[in-house]
């Protein structure tokens, strides 16, 4: 298990936050989903909690085998997904990622919402944060963003909201700027399997602190589509968002019928989140085909799984993805 805080400030207010937040999540995940690929919308409906009161609770599926090279697929099950459970109770919220391919793997997210520049050193319970945890400051103007995620209209230094004059964000920004607020996300990353913890749960935080500096820039540079909004007007435009998605990513997965059924209340019943930055779709660079090298075709295109049955059925992965077929204990 690694855990780490992360602080994130925004030239908003924590009021602002919760409807750009919504409304950069749901134009986001529509903009990555394809058919067959992409964020389907599973639940998204109010939820009561006895101890934080009015919330409301969502589901999603992030597929994303299609992303994957020709090798990977041959050993991934074509049902490869992420799914995303949020409990939203602004200003606090928990989010949870687990992956239907790996049952070992988790990611929690605890996030708190405060209006001050990220001074905050005890925003989360003890028992919750470890004292000698990581905090990583992620500054959404310096900090460097992947090549392939830049755009220019969606610098904070190179763009100005026309509705609320912030913006072109100088050196130094988050302690001149007013107004200023901080989201504070205590991420867990577990990937219990001996030999590849260690790499794993370090390589996931990578990812996890480029989708949140991503998410971020978008909601900032998004601001004048939604500053003006209501809560209401933004659930319906999340509403109407996530029916144009779920259409656009088509049957899930392809030639496969998943027929739902009503989350038990238990399963609903943790801790509150928002909807927290959505996974990136694209697959992570570890896992491209070099360019200058030519694709190999020999890799099947469907897995036989061996039948559970029979006791002396012998199935190997290929040596990237063997873990033995013992469970020992995690590093």
């Amino acid at each position: 298990m690694l855990m780490k805080e992360y602080r994130i400030c925004m030239p908003l207010t924590v009021e602002e936050y919760r409807i750009g937040q919504l409304y950069m999540i749901s134009k986001h995940s529509h903009e990555q989903s394809e058919r067959g690929e992409g964020v389907e919308v599973v639940q998204n409906e109010p939820y009561d909690d006895p101890n934080y009161g009015s919330g409301q609770f969502t589901e999603k599926r992030i597929y994303l085998n299609n992303k994957l090279p020709s090798w990977a697929r041959a050993v991934v099950p074509k049902i490869f997904y992420v799914t995303e459970k949020a409990w939203n109770y602004y200003p606090y919220t928990i989010t949870e990622y687990t992956c239907s391919f790996l049952p070992k793997f988790s990611i929690h997210i605890e996030t708190k919402y405060e209006d001050n520049k990220g001074v905050n050193d005890h925003i989360f319970d003890t028992e919750l944060r470890d004292e000698e945890t990581e905090v990583c400051i992620v500054d959404i103007a310096y900090d460097e963003i992947p090549e392939r995620y830049y755009k220019e209209s969606e610098d904070p230094r190179q763009f100005k909201s026309q509705k609320t004059s912030r913006g072109m964000l100088k050196e130094g920004w988050r302690d001149t700027q007013d107004p200023i607020m901080c989201s504070y996300k205590l991420v867990t990353v577990k990937f219990e399997v001996w030999g590849l913890q260690t790499r794993v749960e370090q390589f996931v935080h990578k990812v996890v602190r480029d989708v949140l500096l991503l998410g971020h820039r978008q909601a900032f540079a998004w601001v004048d589509e939604w500053i003006d909004m209501t809560m209401e007007e933004v659930r319906e435009y999340e509403r109407a968002t996530q029916e144009a998605t779920n259409k656009k990513l088509g049957t899930f997965p392809p030639a496969i019928a998943i027929s739902e059924t009503p989350l038990p209340a238990c399963a609903r019943s943790g801790p509150s989140s928002a909807p927290s930055t959505p996974l990136s779709t694209e697959a992570p660079d570890f896992l491209s085909v070099p360019k200058d090298r030519p694709r190999k075709k020999s890799a099947p295109e469907t897995l036989t799984l061996p039948d559970p049955a029979r006791r002396d059925s012998a199935f190997r992965l290929p040596s990237l993805f063997s873990w033995g077929s013992s469970s020992p204990q995690p590093e």
